[in-house]
């Protein structure tokens, strides 16, 4: 008989969790295991901010999913771009381009999600996003150079813009990316003895009324004195009205002359669940508490791109797109899929959150582990221990370890690679999102391919 083929898009926290579990749990005759993802390693997000300072190497933070002669998985280098429901079929653009239809009995979707971006003039111009490997290299090398440029310049208008720097998102990833890359231009101007330190001006904006809400009052409040402490100017109740590429007007009127725009506001599932023509909540996929995707038998969705009922808060909350939850759920929906294939009932996802973690660099943090608010050295040996205790391998926590304790000995050495320095770099770039079909495209082509193989 023909194994059930189960095939899982995406290698964030959510598909490799999923995959590593039905390795582990489904002996290698009850089904074929297939993984979508454009890169074969899994990348831990929440510590690319201290990658883009220099804090640790892009390896350490990329997990290989071939490393381990162990896993039977089949991966397919590319991007899934359309799901066909029903016919079992998902549309995916490999990495040199080719389009191919790959059959499934079994889909998980972990898509995961993409920048959240609006209608503002010139922002996917001009603007960088912090949501991938090469972004975060990439945005290391412009702020190095940004100092060497400035220091060799001659024009003091010109020298003002490259000395600013604009970080749009209150939220984690775009407090702890001014707060890492802050420290960097701290500790690096001393390196440039033309170079006033008192130039050096970092803004962090969110149209917000508060930094990262879901911390608290008094955790935000006390995250902002920290980097006021530091000399960052924070903006509350204030977005962005127009970008160009050397100027950020903001939407209070006033203009920020900056070479550095770093846009950080939030994330939207991935344009791929829009190619499904199914239910969305707010344009996560609207599933049961059970990941399942209600009409559609063997289709599974968590992470990022799902709406996964709140069983633990009730009153119709969805699980918020967090690692810790992607995680959790990875497993969890695995077991599901198990279940299915055995006729076992499925269960449905609970998990009360465990708290969450920010790390500002140096001994800054703040935490509120189990809902105890920690503040400076505590907090930081707790945002640390929990993010090397969630990477997946030793070899990934090894890395990471050493890189922490180097940089604590010895610092950073400032060097930036050059290997991106002629290319522009900004969201446009790196975003994707126009590569994915409609719905009606996916059934098109899925039909015209199955005429052709007739």
């Amino acid at each position: 008989m023909t194994r059930p083929r189960i095939l899982v898009v995406g290698a964030g926290f959510a598909g490799v969790e999923c995959v590593r579990r039905l390795e582990r749990r489904l002996a290698p005759n009850e089904a074929e295991l297939t993984l979508v993802t454009p890169f074969s390693y899994q990348l831990y997000l929440p510590l690319l901010p201290q990658v883009a300072s220099g804090v640790l190497t892009p390896q350490s933070v990329a997990l290989s999913l071939r490393r381990s002669e162990r896993y039977r998985t089949r991966i397919i280098p590319g991007g899934a771009i359309g799901v066909d429901l029903r016919s079992k079929v998902c549309v995916i653009r490999t990495i040199n381009g080719e389009t191919v239809n790959e059959p499934y009995d079994y889909i998980v979707l972990a898509p995961g999600s993409v920048t959240r971006t609006f209608d503002i003039p010139g922002l996917t111009d001009h603007a960088f996003g912090m949501k991938s490997l090469a972004e975060a290299a990439y945005l290391r090398d412009h702020v190095i150079s940004q100092l060497d440029l400035a220091d060799a310049g001659h024009d003091p208008a010109e020298r003002a813009s490259r000395l600013q720097f604009v970080v749009v998102g209150g939220g984690y990833a775009g407090t702890e990316t001014a707060a890492c890359l802050q420290r960097l231009t701290h500790a690096a101007v001393k390196r440039y003895p033309r170079l006033d330190p008192g130039l050096i001006k970092w803004h962090l904006i969110d149209i917000a009324p508060r930094l990262m809400p879901e911390l608290g009052e008094a955790l935000g409040r006390s995250a902002q004195e920290i980097l006021t402490r530091r000399g960052i100017e924070i903006s509350l109740g204030v977005s962005i009205a127009k970008a160009g590429p050397d100027e950020v007007t903001f939407t209070d009127g006033r203009v920020v002359p900056t070479r550095t725009l770093i846009w950080t506001a939030g994330v939207v599932a991935s344009p791929l669940i829009a190619t499904l023509g199914a239910d969305t909540v707010r344009g996560r996929l609207a599933v049961t508490a059970d990941m399942s995707l209600p009409g559609y038998d063997g289709v599974f969705a968590l992470g990022d791109a799902a709406a996964v009922p709140d069983e633990a808060t009730g009153d119709g909350a969805v699980c918020p797109p967090t690692a810790q939850h992607a995680l959790r759920q990875g497993r969890h929906v695995a077991d599901n899929v198990i279940a299915t294939l055995r006729g076992l009932p499925l269960r449905p996802y609970v998990h009360r959150d465990l708290g969450l973690v920010v790390d500002l660099g140096g001994t800054d943090a703040v935490s509120k582990p189990l809902g105890l608010e920690l503040h400076g050295l505590p907090a930081q040996a707790v945002a640390r221990g929990y993010h090397w205790s969630a990477l997946r391998t030793n070899v990934a926590k090894t890395r990471v370890m050493t890189n922490w304790l180097l940089n604590a000995v010895a610092g950073d050495d400032f060097v930036r690679t050059g290997f991106q320095a002629h290319k522009p770099g900004n969201l446009r770039d790196f975003d994707f999102t126009g590569v994915y079909l409609t719905p009606e495209q996916v059934r098109a082509h899925v039909a015209e391919a199955g005429r052709a193989a007739r």
